[in-house]
Parts: structure tokens; sequence; C-alpha cells
């Protein structure tokens, strides 16, 4: 995931001092917030002055037609316009060499990216107040990222506000492709250990597993009378995530079928494979979390056991099925 630094977060340092701090970092882009100012393009050219690193602009006005002539001028990368203070003004195809977003508070549905998907190659996820600096995750955020994605799945999702280490931990997972982080990276007394820590690392915990996982509605499952080669086997195609779990009536986790689990069987039963017995089929031990753990407690629970973990099945106190959590996009962006 890439980390967009929110320059005017940080008031104590000169402009030229915070870019050449972060460009020694390798920071992936510059984010700077245009709430409707079109003097920030004076500080757009002293970055190009002294940096090559990507300008990533959030610009928030009535009038973005405005904008645009600077735009093209300045050969700005990234710009996304705030929605709400557009009243639905359409937007051009963006010049060459830049791409455009739009930027939605937590409040707005997702279904106004429709009107921009020709235009837009990702949306911008506001988690907190836009334009207002150290402000805290919504949580609720978590699930909008799921469902954008599942919308509009070939676009990508940009997160601002509230991004510390943990939250970004969790962004990873949901395949968040960048996050703007302000007064956690440029105030951080060590700028260089809250990269490290967006990028990387997850050190504190303060949400559960329940805000993040992927709801039931969206976890495939069987009921165990159900369970045989084909349910299996069209119940992992159906879903498309390379396994199904196993519950009873009352929705308590009974077990998991992977494609590995089906894998193995027949390979065991090549000459009968109608005949596979449910046993075989099921991994009926699998490792699960409760949905009150913390991150740091799955943390701990995914490093204690020898093999990869991919996804791992969420139950509440009654040992019901919740949802799950997912590994594979988490292990694809520390690659």
């Amino acid at each position: 995931m890439k980390i967009s630094a929110s320059l005017y977060s940080n008031q104590d340092k000169s402009l030229k001092e915070l870019v050449r701090e972060l460009d020694a970092l390798r920071i992936d882009s510059f984010h700077i917030d245009c709430n409707d100012a079109p003097e920030v393009f004076d500080d757009i050219k002293e970055i190009r002055e002294i940096s090559r690193t990507p300008i990533d602009l959030h610009i928030i006005s009535p009038e973005p037609e405005k904008y645009f002539p600077l735009i093209e001028e300045h050969q700005i990368e990234y710009v996304q316009f705030q929605y709400e203070p557009m009243e639905g003004k359409e937007l051009p195809l963006p010049p060459a060499g830049t791409e455009y977003g739009l930027a939605v508070v937590s409040d707005t549905p997702l279904e106004v990216f429709s009107s921009y998907r020709d235009v837009c190659s990702f949306i911008l996820l506001m988690t907190t107040t836009p334009g207002k600096s150290g402000g805290v995750f919504r949580k609720d955020n978590f699930n909008r990222i799921r469902r954008f994605g599942k919308q509009f799945p070939e676009k990508k999702i940009h997160v601002d506000g509230g991004v510390n280490d943990e939250v970004s931990f969790i962004l990873r997972s949901l395949a968040v492709d960048s996050a703007v982080s302000g007064s956690f990276l440029v105030n951080h007394t060590s700028m260089g250990a809250a990269l490290l820590g967006l990028k990387m690392h997850e050190v504190r915990s303060h949400y559960r597993v329940k805000d993040f996982m992927m709801d039931i509605q969206d976890v495939p499952r069987l009921v165990a009378g159900e369970v045989t080669l084909r349910s299996v086997l069209q119940t992992i195609e159906n879903y498309g995530l390379g396994f199904t779990t196993i519950i009873d009536q009352e929705g308590r986790l009974q077990g998991i079928s992977s494609n590995a689990d089906v894998r193995r069987a027949l390979l065991n039963h090549l000459d009968n494979p109608l005949d596979i017995p449910k046993t075989v089929l099921v991994n009926s031990n699998p490792i699960f979390i409760s949905e009150e753990a913390t991150v740091e407690d799955m943390l701990k629970l995914v490093t204690s056991v020898s093999f990869p973990v991919l996804f791992l099945p969420v139950v509440n106190q009654q040992q019901q099925l919740t949802g799950t959590l997912m590994f594979n996009n988490l292990i694809r962006s520390e690659g």
C-alpha cells in the first residue's frame, strides 16, 4: 500500500524542509489539500523545483472547472475532487499523465461513484472530517471499503483520515491502494519510524476483529448435512474465495473445506470420487478467532501456527459463524 504524506498537517517545518525529509524516506506521494484556494499551486511549483515525487491533490470546491487548466499546466499526477460541493457537476477526462478520483465523506452513498466511473480511476474515502488534521478513523468505513471493492472491482481505493499504524495494517488487508497520513506521520518525533509502521508493522490495538471482518452474508458456507463433493465445489466456485465454511443448523462453526482439502480428498479417492466421505472433505478442526479479539490477538494467533493462514473464520461467544478474515491481500501488500 502506498503512503501519501499530508504536507499541510505539519506547521512547524518549512515546506522545503518537510519535502526533503520525506523524500529522503522515499515517500510515495505528497498530499495537498486545496480548499478552493488556487494559491496552493504556488506551493506545488515550489515542490516541483526540489522533488520529483508525485503530487496527490485534493480539490474541495463548488467550481472544479476553474482548476482544470492549473492541473494540466502543473502536470499533477493524482487529483481527487470532493463530491459534495460539486453538486453533480461532470468532470472531463483527465489530461495525459493525470489520474482523477472522486472524494466522498463517510455519509455519502458509494453509489454516487457510478456517474464518474468513466472518468475516475479511484475513489478517495474520507474517513474523518475533510480538511481537519488529527481526527479518529471511523470504523464503519472498513465495511465501506469492502463494499466499494465489490461494487467497483476495477477501481482503486484511497483513504484519507485517521490513518495510523494499526489502521494501516487493516487497510492493507482490505486491499486499499493508497492511504493519506497526516498528523501520525508528519508530526511524529521520528517520521522514519512512523512510515515504517504505516507500511510494515502493527503496534497498537484499538480495533476488534468484528470491526473489519468480512460480513457473514459474504462468507461461503454450507450446512453440515448438505456437504457433498459437488456442493463443496459449487460453493467454492460461486464465491471465488478458495474455501467454504461448514456450519450446523444453528450456525455454529463445524469446519472448513478448502481447495487443498478437496484436492487431497480427490487424490485419495480417484477410483470413486462420488463416494468421498464428508469427513475427508472437511477439516473439522480449523483455527478460528473470536469477533471480540483485537488486532494484536489476531497477529499472535496467525503467527503461532506452522502454516500460512489465508482465511480465518470469526465466531461469537456461542461459536456461531459471524464473519471471516482474509489475508491474501495483506500478503500481496507486504510483498
